[in-house]
């Protein structure tokens, strides 16, 4: 059965699949709010076409003053984080020659972007992982991998490991995309579209699976360590019971964090794989921590913040229900979130008010904004890239 691509499941959400607004999302109005300050832009640039309508999790992302950002095309570009200059750009489709999508001109790139080993990581839709030269943006390699890459690679005990939507976790070598190993796991006939990117700590490999479940790999062989159920299938329809973990799993101190579509938040001991808490939260958006909190946004749009100690709720935010927000950045004194008309929502972390919001590209928001320094990086659908300053 084809995977769907919405996390709402029945209904057909313009931000994940480009269908149409229903009336009653035409009808939501954001609450009314006295900024507390003004958004500081700082720079724009744009990258081709970005994602468009398409489902993506290409998110930027950072090293040393630069900020490494692709379109689904196949450009990829390094900006200067202080003034958006460009320093290099490529295309990976330059050598069509014996490339599968030379005819419809676009790489689908989904998957990334990771920099590590000296590299820039990102795969696609086609099943390719590309290694770009992180100071040149030369491709250093390209391989063939058995199943769409929709996640970003991670990085750790000197491999590369990719997460595909086959079910199959590779391990690559990074200065070469040689196949060091593989796990595979069964996938269920009904799931959401886009997988767990992995997580290294401590000599494994963390991923989330299809089957609500974190798993836990030896890095050096693949060998499984461990699995927590961190979601159980319920209910009597195939939608009911879909219980992805399609998030990265968040690690601070022997304690791995990770959420589930229809399921819980969860704290995982790394060491033996026990179920410290579970609360009852469901998502599909990326978590984000400070020292002592987690930051979920749930699958309708209400933002919490729980104790990462007890899973204690501190507050919740309703006021953005139904926005299809993305996931929280924590910057400074405040979480950002993005959502799909392009609103930049700012928050305060310690109470969960609206302090501030600001209108960027109309064609919304669709990760989570990157923190790079004192600034955040925003990324829209149509490939506006901005710079705006993380409010002291």
């Amino acid at each position: 059965m084809k995977k769907i691509t919405t996390a709402t499941l029945a209904l057909c959400m313009a931000t994940l699949m480009g269908c149409s607004s229903s009336d009653d999302e035409d009808e939501l109005v954001l609450p009314e709010i006295v900024n507390q300050f003004k958004t500081e832009i700082v720079w724009q640039e744009s990258i081709g076409n970005g994602v468009e309508h398409y489902f993506s999790r290409l998110s930027p992302a950072v090293h040393k003053g630069t900020v490494y950002v692709a379109s689904r095309e196949g450009q990829v570009e390094a900006l200067s984080v202080d003034n958006g200059d460009t320093l290099w750009k490529t295309d990976v489709r330059k050598d069509t020659s014996f490339l599968p999508w030379s005819d419809n001109d676009s790489a689908r790139l989904s998957g990334g972007l990771l920099q590590a080993y000296g590299k820039i990581y990102v795969g696609s839709e086609h099943g390719y992982v590309v290694a770009l030269d992180r100071e040149t943006g030369k491709e250093v390699w390209r391989k063939k991998v058995p199943g769409e890459s929709l996640s970003k690679p991670a990085a750790g005990d000197g491999l590369i490991f990719v997460n595909l939507a086959s079910g199959k976790l590779l391990a690559l070598h990074p200065d070469t995309g040689e196949e060091r190993w593989r796990f595979e796991q069964e996938v269920p006939a009904l799931t959401l579209r886009g997988q767990s990117s992995p997580v290294v700590a401590n000599g494994g490999v963390l991923v989330g699976l299809e089957t609500g479940k974190l798993s836990v790999l030896i890095s050096e062989n693949g060998y499984s360590a461990w699995s927590a159920e961190i979601a159980v299938p319920k209910g009597a329809s195939e939608f009911e019971r879909l219980v992805d973990v399609d998030t990265q799993p968040i690690i601070s101190g022997a304690f791995a964090y990770a959420i589930a579509y229809n399921g819980n938040l969860s704290a995982v001991d790394i060491r033996s794989g026990n179920v410290v808490w579970k609360r009852e939260y469901s998502s599909y958006r990326e978590i984000s921590m400070d020292l002592q909190t987690i930051y979920v946004v749930d699958s309708n749009g209400v933002v919490y913040a729980l104790d990462k100690d007890s899973g204690i709720e501190r507050w919740s935010q309703p006021a953005l229900r139904g926005w299809y927000l993305t996931g929280p950045a924590v910057a400074g004194d405040y979480l950002a979130l993005g959502d799909q008309e392009g609103n930049l929502h700012w928050l305060n972390k310690d109470t969960g008010e609206l302090v501030s919001r600001e209108d960027f590209d109309s064609s919304g928001f669709f990760v989570e904004p990157v923190v790079a320094d004192d600034k955040l990086i925003l990324y829209t659908r149509d490939g506006e890239v901005s710079a705006v300053k993380i409010p002291n």
